[in-house]
């Protein structure tokens, strides 16, 4: 691994921009596990409850009743949005590419980048973000902030139930609300959705333009769910630009085709410990 990773470093060092694609693998390094130690520390009474096992299942979970729902999801958002990062893994990488011409797209929906301070004009989330809520049916294209709500959720929980009275509803329609999470047909693309996909797009076109630059493609912890978002892509501009790097670090699942192998950096190890070593 050794040498991969004074390649990558290499690969940082010389790029003119740098395209980085985060998945879920990026914030379990970081320490935001959805299962195990963490898991048992703050849902164990939902556990002997209903009987799920991990923050996920426990999204899906059939609850009879509002004020239960938003008991599990309050706390699910408050723990993985507005809690501080357990490690340094998005500072690091933060470090390496800051004074970068960079962009990130991301399925993540947990702030963490903006936590540890890269620039919101070159972040794009395309799968929605924990901080916001959106009318469920959904009547308007339009997201709301909910911090306020999900720190009173949180606080004032009883029974694994919230208060009646601290139900969201929509202020056009009154009907719930939901998550901003693309989950099905409802999801909501609001006014910044459409701002950040066209400055990603903008990003990727006018470096193309760049004809003499050099750009990494720099994959994360980014899973075989929804490919056609990062990977995919990813290997494709790659293939199409002979100045172009692609950099995976996944651990478990650090591949790449073998039409740009030859161009490529797969790192099959923890994404926080390739991270330290790069900016020792």
């Amino acid at each position: 691994m050794g040498n991969q990773i004074e390649n990558l470093k290499a690969a940082i060092s010389d790029a003119t921009s740098i395209i980085i694609g985060a998945g879920a693998g990026l914030s379990t390094s970081a320490g935001f596990t959805y299962s195990g130690e963490r898991f048992e520390k703050y849902f164990s009474d939902f556990r002997e409850r209903y009987g799920f096992n991990d923050m996920y299942t426990g999204g899906f979970y059939p609850y009879e009743t509002l004020e239960e729902h938003w008991a599990y999801w309050s706390r699910n958002i408050f723990v993985n949005r507005y809690m501080d990062i357990p490690k340094k893994v998005y500072s690091n990488l933060f470090s390496l590419v800051k004074d970068k011409d960079y962009f990130v797209i991301t399925t993540n929906v947990d702030h963490c980048f903006q936590k540890a301070l890269f620039d919101k004009k070159r972040l794009f989330y395309t799968q929605g973000d924990y901080g916001l809520f959106q009318c469920s049916a959904p009547c308007h294209e339009k997201t709301y902030d909910n911090a306020e709500q999900i720190r009173a959720m949180y606080d004032n929980q009883s029974n694994m139930k919230i208060p009646t009275e601290l139900i969201p509803h929509c202020p056009v329609c009154g009907k719930p609300m939901s998550m901003n999470l693309r989950s099905d047909n409802t999801f909501v693309q609001d006014e910044g959705w459409y701002e950040a996909a066209k400055r990603y797009e903008n990003f990727l076109s006018s470096r193309k333009a760049a004809d003499d630059g050099k750009v990494l493609f720099l994959e994360l912890g980014v899973g075989g769910n929804t490919p056609v978002i990062i990977k995919y892509p990813f290997y494709q501009m790659t293939a199409k630009n002979p100045n172009a790097t692609y950099a995976c670090l996944n651990l478990g699942e650090a591949v790449c085709p073998k039409e740009i192998k030859d161009r490529s950096i797969c790192i099959n190890a923890d994404i926080g410990k390739v991270l330290e070593e790069l900016v020792k």
